[in-house]
This record gives structure tokens, C-alpha cells and sequence, in this order.
């Protein structure tokens, strides 16, 4: 009889058993499915990101070509007002009041051109 008691026990313990491990098989479908939905958000936003980049590059390189083709143009002119242009000195005293002159080093490099083409 005992054995009958045994395995009476042992039928009514699994079904027991199952359900305990009910709330951790959700809980894990649960974690598994909020991390799974954040990857593939993450993704998403990562590759607008990348469309993004890739279609400010065009503008970017753009304002870069302008802005070495503006450096040039205050550079020649900066060279003008050296030479005594008065309408070059005029320009660069504007750019100068608004923090657009040539600075320190760019104005020692244009000097520096200056006196190698008259040591030649």
C-alpha cells in the first residue's frame, strides 16, 4: 500500500510542478519579446540615422568647397590691402568688425608668401 500512496504523490506533485513553472515561462516569453522589440526599434532608428548622414554628406562636403573658396577670396584680398588697395582695406575691415578677417596664422602665412616673392 505504501506504493500505491508513492505513486498517488508522485502523479499529483508533477501537475504541481507544471504549474510553478507557469510564471517563469511568461516572464521569459515577456523579456524575450519587450528585448526582442527593442533590437528591432534600435535597428530601424539606426539605419535612419544612416539615411540621414548619408543625404547631409552631398551638403557637407558643399559648405566645405565654399568655405575654402571663401578663405582663398580673404586671402587675396587680405594681399590687396597689403599691396595699399584702398577698396581691399575697406572689405577687410568690414570682414575684420564682423570676425571674419583673417586671423593670426593665416595673416603670418600670407605674410610669410609676401616675403618669399620679394626675396626672389
Amino acid at each position: 500500500m505504501d506504493n500505491d500512496n508513492d505513486s498517488a504523490e508522485e502523479v499529483a506533485g508533477q501537475p504541481a510542478a507544471a504549474q510553478s513553472n507557469l510564471p517563469l515561462v511568461i516572464t521569459l516569453v515577456a523579456l524575450l519579446t519587450y528585448f526582442g522589440f527593442q533590437t528591432f526599434s534600435l535597428l530601424a532608428e539606426r539605419g535612419n540615422l544612416g539615411q540621414v548622414k548619408t543625404s547631409q554628406e552631398n551638403a557637407l562636403q558643399e559648405a566645405q568647397k565654399i568655405q575654402s573658396q571663401f578663405r582663398t577670396l580673404v586671402t587675396k584680398t587680405g594681399e590687396l590691402a597689403d599691396k595699399g588697395h584702398a577698396g581691399a582695406k575697406m572689405v577687410m575691415e568690414g570682414l575684420q568688425r564682423q570676425g571674419m578677417g583673417i586671423g593670426g596664422p593665416a595673416k603670418s602665412a600670407v605674410a610669410e608668401k609676401a616675403e618669399v616673392k620679394s626675396a626672389k
